[in-house]
């Protein structure tokens, strides 16, 4: 049977005056096509997106920037709100002095007592003998000096807050003593 099939040939016949026509060819793939892009979009893809890391590398490094100068301004502030406290508290140590707190009570009017008398309170005993205490021994508290108090004005000579003048306190009311407590007599 295989020799049967090499013998068998075609032949076409032509006419001679006949030019064959020709027929364009063309490639055929078996893959799908795909469209290509163009090689200037992922330029421009590239460019837009070292844009965008660049513009937040800026970002970020104005926000940091930022923290730091905040960082920097609030630690000023506290090194001066310290140098303030120790100023204040400076102050207080002065004033709460016992030369200071002598002065203030002698600006006021008071004076001291030679003859202290004692409150027991466990069972109300008086222990001492309670006497008028005699306009001599004013500055007799302060004999010993205190050098920060040089120059000082007693807070009995400070302008008042409320009325805005100086000089001595008039108490005009006896004050409010609770019920059950005795109210000493001062001068």
């Amino acid at each position: 049977m295989s020799d049967n099939l090499a013998r068998v040939s075609f032949s076409i016949e032509r006419e001679p005056d006949e030019v064959p026509a020709r027929r364009g060819f063309r490639l055929v793939s078996t893959a799908p096509k795909r469209r290509t892009r163009p090689r200037i979009f992922y330029a421009l893809t590239a460019v837009a997106g070292m844009a965008a890391i660049i513009v937040a590398q800026l970002l970020l490094s104005v926000g940091i920037s930022q923290g730091a100068y905040e960082i920097s301004s609030l630690q000023s502030s506290r090194s001066e709100l310290g140098r303030t406290a120790a100023s204040v508290s400076e102050d207080l140590v002065r004033v709460s002095s016992p030369q200071s707190l002598a002065a203030n009570a002698e600006g006021l009017g008071m004076v001291g007592n030679s003859n202290p008398v004692y409150l027991r309170l466990s069972d109300g005993a008086v222990l001492g003998a309670p006497a008028s205490a005699s306009g001599s021994q004013a500055g007799a508290a302060s004999l010993v000096p205190n050098a920060l108090l040089a120059g000082s004005t007693p807070l009995s000579a400070l302008p008042d807050a409320a009325t805005g003048t100086g000089g001595t306190v008039a108490i005009t009311s006896a004050p409010v003593v609770p019920a059950g407590l005795a109210a000493p007599t001062t001068r």
